[in-house]
């Protein structure tokens, strides 16, 4: 019998004439669907994967260290946004202990993969195994792109608003994770007792590389350009444009697996581990160099379903569920048009009505006075 580890969910309660058809009616159906070599980890294909992700790192920190043309840097960012997704990723699989059969090693990697995003190595597990994956797209509980009900929209001030049209719009993604996620659940976190003393270790570590990292990059930028702004340039060539990528492209990443007008959330009462495993989150098919830095994780259904599958033995994972339950799960391909049109229609969300709406379809509950008209005339999306 396969146990879960920290952070998997196994099983529903199914309600009396709950079960239909080619439906599991707990988790443990859809595990026993994935084969055993799906579990099988690698030490060397492990090292090897974080290894080649480094290294690309470094060639691109580089490149940024000896270029100083606009247009260069901006590209250079874009690719460090890349790069370091996958570092973050397979961090993520360590922070699961699914890389490596070490959970020592998990841990030193893991921290490592890390340190590019300056993320917080236990607090990203609290948070993240602990929390996403144990409600996932439940009310009051999931703390990732929860929505907002119409009827708290309403109360909301222009600014609150404006905030919201923002987050919310197809350019969003990097202000919402940096916000919500990263600032809010990592370097402000106050923690339960239970973390406190890990979460506190992990962040003076990370405080003490990043700043030693800002302060050598001050060093050489000062010296290769003998004054202050060149000084301050390398900090924000180096560090600040590379994680404001990374923000956005790991924001956008998380709002696709879970956000789409058939991923729809849960009340607290009435939420159930295989609807939340299967259903609020999807498979998206992207093209092989993409994936190559993502790791697979877009395709995300068999990760929900049992986290210690790594993250190179996904995608037969998913053959494997699509072929016990088919046509089950979203699986689609990533298209920017799917994108847009989903971050128009995806705005607030009804939990009585389990159905997602736009600004335009809500706005008879939000309401409109003259003092949200300047707020509610700014999208990105309408």
């Amino acid at each position: 019998m396969i146990v879960p580890a920290d952070g998997a969910v196994l099983e529903r309660v199914a309600a009396p004439g709950d079960h239909q058809a080619g439906r599991p009616a707990s988790l443990r159906e859809v595990i026993a669907a994935i084969p055993a070599e799906c579990y099988e980890r690698s030490t060397a294909r492990g090292l090897w994967l974080a290894g080649r992700d480094i290294a690309l790192h470094a060639l691109v920190v580089f490149a940024l260290v000896e270029v100083n043309a606009w247009w260069a840097v901006l590209a250079l960012w874009l690719v460090s946004g890349f790069t370091t997704s996958a570092m973050f990723v397979l961090g993520h699989d360590a922070a699961h202990e699914a890389l490596f059969d070490s959970k020592r090693l998990n841990a030193i990697v893991g921290r490592i993969l890390f340190l590019p995003s300056l993320h917080i190595y236990a607090a990203w597990k609290l948070g993240h195994n602990h929390v996403h994956h144990r409600h996932t797209a439940r009310e009051q509980m999931d703390f990732v792109w929860h929505p907002v009900t119409p009827e708290q929209y309403a109360t909301f001030g222009p600014l609150r608003r404006l905030r919201h049209r923002l987050e919310w719009s197809s350019l969003g993604a990097g202000v919402y994770y940096v916000s919500r996620i990263w600032w809010s659940k990592m370097i402000v976190l106050r923690p339960p007792k239970r973390f406190r003393h890990d979460i506190t270790f992990d962040r003076i570590v990370l405080g003490v590389l990043a700043s030693g990292l800002a302060f050598g990059a001050a060093v050489l930028g000062g010296v290769l350009s003998g004054d202050f702004l060149g000084a301050a340039w390398m900090i924000t060539k180096l560090l600040v444009g590379p994680f404001l990528a990374f923000c956005w492209f790991i924001g956008f990443t998380v709002y696709v697996h879970h956000i789409n007008v058939r991923m729809l959330w849960t009340k607290r009462r009435d939420w159930n581990k295989v609807d939340a495993q299967l259903l609020t989150t999807s498979v998206l098919r992207v093209r092989r160099p993409f994936g190559m830095f993502f790791h697979s994780i877009f395709t995300h259904v068999p990760h929900h379903v049992d986290v210690r599958i790594p993250c190179y033995h996904l995608d037969d994972a998913q053959n494997a569920i699509a072929a016990a339950y088919p046509g089950l799960v979203i699986d689609e391909p990533l298209t920017l048009r799917g994108y847009l049109d989903t971050t128009k229609a995806c705005k607030l969300f009804d939990f009585d009505e389990r159905r997602w709406l736009s600004y335009q379809e809500a706005r008879p509950r939000t309401g409109r006075t003259h003092e949200t008209v300047a707020a509610e005339s700014f999208s990105l999306d309408d």
